[in-house]
């Protein structure tokens, strides 16, 4: 098992209220586990996400990544396991725009200190059909290229878990369906474990498990 969410809850104030996201969640990955996170819009479930990523904190409960209890963890413990340990894929991609795609992909590689792994970096973009997009930057490359780059950036440190939020999003039909079956394909080759938040069917129906949060509760 590499991630245990017990009984996590969350809540925002809201001026003298406390807004209620969910309460008493629990979760288990394990280790190529394809997992889907659906509901509806509202529903908290980009929070139940950014909280098992470390980026953001339950109120209560625990969460324990490869056995650690993450709240016994320091700052740049957890920013360690972050690097090292999950890739993340948002909708809106958040590459630097100073960067280029090979630059951006090599970003967490270079955080993680040692020798950067350029090679893998050219060798992933080109899986990806991007060989001939090394060097333009994020204003130069189409929402499907960006989100591509994304994904590779995620993938550059072989982690463990690969959290992604809606990244189709914002892609047609056509596009969606390619990045999507790309990221199967190297989260398989990898060995590593997927958690995907999404509205889309098509997606949930490749995974083997789909957690569905209603009310603050998974149904």
């Amino acid at each position: 098992m590499i991630l245990q969410a017990n009984k996590i809850s969350k809540s925002f104030r809201n001026g003298q209220k406390a807004l209620l996201v969910f309460k008493d969640i629990s979760l288990k990955i394990n280790r190529g586990d394809l997992i889907t996170i659906t509901g509806s819009s509202g529903s908290g479930k980009s929070t139940l996400l950014n909280i098992l990523g470390t980026l953001d904190k339950p109120d209560s409960g625990s969460l324990l990544i490869n056995g650690k209890e993450v709240k016994t963890l320091s700052s740049n413990e957890i920013s360690k396991i972050r690097n090292t340990q999950l890739g993340f894929v948002f909708q809106f991609h958040h590459l630097l725009p100073e960067f280029t795609a090979i630059e951006n992909v090599l970003i967490p590689n270079q955080i993680k200190g040692g020798v950067t792994n350029t090679r893998k970096g050219v060798d992933l973009l080109g899986y990806m059909g991007l060989l001939n997009r090394l060097d333009h930057y994020p204003s130069q490359l189409s929402g499907g290229e960006r989100l591509r780059v994304a994904v590779v950036r995620a993938l550059i440190n072989d982690p463990i878990l690969i959290m992604a939020d809606e990244p189709t999003g914002n892609l047609d039909k056509k596009n969606s369906e390619e990045v999507i079956n790309l990221i199967f394909k190297l989260q398989k080759e990898q060995g590593s474990s997927l958690i995907i938040v999404t509205h889309d069917n098509s997606i949930a129906t490749q995974c083997n498990q789909t957690i569905k949060l209603d009310n603050g509760m998974i149904v």
